[in-house]
């Protein structure tokens, strides 16, 4: 029999025992019919069995104010369209700042930016911002309902126009300011902003960049504006028309929270929009209040006295995620910056200076620093780090391995993997569970994440279809402007009905853990066997001569299957005979002859999404004959001239 794998790390005695999530297992068991014993699998099979009795257990364990008491926990549960707390009222912004009223001079807030050098904001301050702004938006007739965006970086005035949008009941959106005027449009234009929060510009990279023409595009094309904030970042004069941040937020009102109901919408979020318009996701104040609570509180162990340093922008859900970490009490760190300047391993520098305890970044990060030859502990005082958690792709078994040796063997590594769809995670932190080298470490509380075969039966230690049987609180309460819910259902419902499928390959353990495989709408189908891109990628990104690299398979007229590999070389490497032999051997190897490209092919640099993911689905799209106005929509793409090579290269394909 093979030999049961080891855990990379696992948490001592006393580390489970300080542990928040064990405290509120033992409260729920006295209270709400929790098992005491069994520790948390036993928890998450409650979580899933007893819903009604989880998710009050939850409101009740972090003392969430309903200023109108619910009629029962969850109401219609058929998805789409359960129902939670039905008749229960409340507001986002008023749980995430009332950490003020008892350590004001504390900082809620620490920004950073290429200087390195963190600049606090108090929660008193915070909370005085917020309630100076949120005057002066009812003042500018802003009601509940009416939706406020950010052309905004990663800077307190992001959050503090979050938190008070959700104060008056407004809807807040946003995007990055490195986002072009067309991309914004997209994702605006759909939603119809009342007010816009701009900034003139921002640094990244050690350089400025002056995006005043795409502020003044925005204005001219977004019809329902009634009001433009200008943010001088770069200190230029606020543009005629606008009104200045500082005089509507230098006022001392004390917030005004709209008790609204608990699924009035909070804010939204986009897909990324590559072969269409972005998908607008409308999330709910309540439902995003307790999925976040439960995750950053318990999941991620996040409390007063942490800080907590997640590198996204606003631009990618993570932001949002990042500002509640506010909900639990902790210290928020916003890092307006590259994430590789001035060197590759700046975002460790901000880690240290910042006194992280929970830093987060993508696994892409962690891959490029481990090629790169970075060593965060040597080089850094990153004492006060307990977790180090990634997301958005796959972390691969050699990152675990970096991490674990480059960072700390007493390091908590938490792969995560969830979706701007729920603006959460499906599976993985758990401080009280060991961590296995390529694993996520479980499925969350209260998500009944299951892996499916194609007739809807589930699969353990078998890759299949990532899929969610029960309603959480976060998942979409509608998308924008689907008056008949046909595109919310079809995005989700359509494969399994009543069931949400994501459009990951997953493989649910037998011990509980959880791998993502990769997406499952870009599957790789050779002779009926479903492959996960991820798994390549780990494979030949391994290579220090591979920077990175897409593979997509393409089904041919006469039946045929086409599967190539696109590469992008290090500097200074040639793809010669060798190499491509060791390619080849790599994956032969270390996945199957099956995994096996047709050909390996050199490409200048490798398509993603403007939030970093590399896009395979609209490249299989050009190879399939596609024209690129239609495989994919510009405005999402980070690099269009790159996919041009690619349109290129598949009309010279014979």
């Amino acid at each position: 029999m093979p030999t049961a794998p080891q855990p990379l790390w696992q948490p001592t005695e006393e580390r489970v025992a300080r542990a928040r999530i064990t405290a509120f297992q033992r409260w729920a068991a006295d209270h709400h019919g929790a098992p005491a014993d069994g520790g948390y699998p036993a928890l998450h099979r409650w979580s899933v069995a007893s819903p009604d009795a989880f998710w009050r257990a939850v409101t009740e364990w972090f003392d969430v104010r309903f200023t109108t008491p619910y009629a029962r926990v969850l109401g219609d549960r058929a998805m789409p369209g359960a129902q939670w707390f039905p008749g229960a009222t409340l507001n986002y912004a008023e749980h995430a700042l009332r950490a003020a009223g008892t350590r004001a001079d504390e900082p809620a807030l620490l920004c950073v930016d290429e200087t390195h050098a963190p600049r606090p904001v108090t929660w008193a301050e915070l909370r005085r911002q917020v309630g100076s702004l949120a005057a002066r938006l009812r003042d500018l007739g802003v009601r509940p309902g009416d939706r406020v965006s950010g052309y905004l970086p990663n800077i307190p005035q992001a959050v503090v126009a979050l938190l008070a949008t959700a104060a008056v009941g407004a809807v807040w959106t946003s995007c990055a300011p490195d986002f072009g005027a067309r991309s914004v449009l997209d994702r605006f234009q759909q939603v119809e902003p009342v007010v816009l929060f701009t900034v003139d510009g921002y640094r990244y990279g050690g350089r400025e960049h002056d995006r005043r023409d795409v502020v003044a595009e925005l204005r001219r094309e977004l019809p329902t504006l009634r009001a433009v904030v200008h943010i001088p970042l770069l200190g230029t004069d606020a543009p005629e028309g606008t009104l200045d941040w500082t005089a509507l937020t230098s006022a001392g009102t004390e917030p005004v929270f709209e008790q609204v109901p608990f699924d009035h919408p909070l804010w939204v979020l986009y897909s990324s929009g590559t072969t269409g318009l972005p998908k607008a996701i409308v999330q709910s104040q309540g439902g995003i209040l307790v999925e976040h609570l439960k995750q950053l509180g318990l999941h991620c162990d996040l409390g007063p006295g942490d800080r907590f340093f997640w590198y996204t922008s606003t631009g990618w859900m993570m932001w949002n995620f990042l500002v509640s970490g506010l909900l639990t009490g902790t210290t928020i760190v916003l890092y307006d910056g590259s994430p590789g300047f001035p060197d590759t391993g700046a975002q460790w520098a901000v880690a240290e200076r910042t006194g992280t305890t929970l830093f987060g970044t993508s696994a892409a990060y962690v891959m490029a620093c481990r090629k790169a030859g970075v060593h965060p502990a040597r080089d850094h005082d990153l004492s006060r780090v307990q977790c180090v958690a990634t997301t958005g792709s796959p972390l691969p078994p050699d990152g675990f391995r970096w991490l674990h040796d480059e960072v700390g063997e007493d390091v908590w590594i938490a792969s995560v993997s969830g979706g701007t769809d729920v603006c959460s995670c499906f599976a993985g932190a758990v401080p009280t569970l060991p961590v296995y080298i390529g694993e996520l470490q479980a499925p969350g509380l209260g998500t009944d994440l299951q892996s499916w075969d194609p007739d809807g039966n589930p699969l353990t230690d078998e890759v299949g279809e990532l899929v969610v049987t029960a309603p959480m609180p976060s998942m979409p309460i509608r998308f924008w402007n689907d008056p008949d819910g046909s595109r919310y259902h079809d995005s989700y419902f359509a494969t399994y009905p009543g069931v949400w499928r994501h459009g990951d390959w997953i493989t649910v353990t037998s011990r509980g853990s959880v791998i993502i495989h990769g997406r499952s709408d870009s599957t790789l189908n050779r002779q009926g066997v479903r492959m996960g891109s991820a798994d390549i990628y780990e494979a030949v990104e391994r290579l220090p001569e591979i920077r990175e690299s897409l593979v997509i398979g393409v089904e041919q007229p006469d039946g045929g299957y086409w599967m190539p590999l696109f590469v992008h070389l290090a500097p200074g490497t040639t793809l010669d005979e060798a190499l491509l032999t060791r390619v080849k051997r790599t994956i032969r190897e270390q996945l199957s002859p099956r995994h096996v490209p047709d050909e390996v092919i050199e490409v200048p640099g490798i398509p993603h999404t403007l939030t970093g993911k590399r896009i395979e689905v609209p490249v299989k799209r050009l190879f399939q004959g596609t024209p690129l106005e239609k495989a994919v929509n510009p405005g999402s793409i980070d690099d269009l001239d790159l996919l041009r090579f690619y349109e290129d290269l598949a009309r010279k394909r014979p």
